[in-house]
C-alpha cells in the first residue's frame, strides 16, 4: 500500500512532466495533480527529487543492482537503459533538472558506490587509489554520456549504449567489473 501511494506521486509528476520542467514544479502541484494531500507526500517524500530519486532507485532495484547477483554487465546496463526508454517523458525531464539534489546526482552516487563493493569484495578491502580515481571518472563520465543519451531522444538502442559503457571501461577498471556474473 506505501508504495501504491508513492507511484501514485510519480504518475502524478509524470503528467505534470508533459506541461513543465521538474525545477519549476511544486509539491502542491503534485498533490493537486495526484489527488492526495501534503502530509500524505511528506509522509514519504522529503521533497520532489526525493519523489523523483525514489521512482530511479526501483529502476536501479529492477536492473543495476541486479550486475553480480543474476545479470551481467550487459545485461543490467541494457535493462536500466531499456527502463529509462520506457518512461521517457518522466526521465527525460528528471535529467534535464540541474538541482544538487537531481537523478543525475543520484545515479552518480549509486553506481559510484555499487562499483565501489564490488570492487572491494573482489579486492577483500579498500580498493587502491588509482582504481578509486578510474572508477569515479568513469562513473561521471557514464553519468554524463547518460544524460546526453536521454536528452537527446535516446536514437541508440539500449543494447547499444550498455556495449559502448562497457567498451569504455578502462583497462584497469576492466580487470574488477567485466566479468560479474
Amino acid at each position: 500500500m506505501k508504495d501504491h501511494t508513492k507511484y501514485a506521486f510519480a504518475k502524478a509528476l509524470n503528467r505534470l512532466f508533459e506541461h513543465q520542467a521538474l525545477d519549476k514544479i511544486t509539491v502542491t502541484d503534485i498533490v493537486r495533480e495526484a489527488g492526495m494531500s501534503r502530509q500524505s507526500f511528506y509522509r514519504h517524500f522529503k521533497d520532489k527529487y526525493d519523489l523523483v530519486n525514489w521512482y530511479f532507485e526501483r529502476m536501479a532495484d529492477k536492473s543495476f543492482l541486479q550486475i553480480g547477483a543474476s545479470e551481467t554487465l550487459e545485461e543490467g546496463l541494457t535493462k536500466k537503459f531499456e527502463f529509462i526508454l520506457a518512461d521517457r517523458v518522466f526521465f527525460t525531464e528528471a535529467f534535464r533538472s540541474k538541482d544538487y539534489n537531481n537523478v543525475e546526482n543520484y545515479d552518480y552516487n549509486c553506481i559510484l558506490q555499487f562499483y565501489t563493493g564490488v570492487i572491494e569484495k573482489k579486492t577483500g578491502g579498500e580498493m587502491p587509489e588509482k582504481i578509486r580515481f578510474l572508477l569515479e571518472f568513469y562513473c561521471h563520465a557514464s553519468i554524463t554520456m547518460t544524460v546526453e543519451w536521454a536528452l537527446s531522444g535516446m536514437e541508440r538502442a539500449p543494447k547499444d549504449m550498455a556495449q559502448l559503457l562497457i567498451d569504455a571501461l578502462p583497462p584497469d577498471l576492466e580487470f574488477y567489473l567485466k566479468e560479474l556474473k
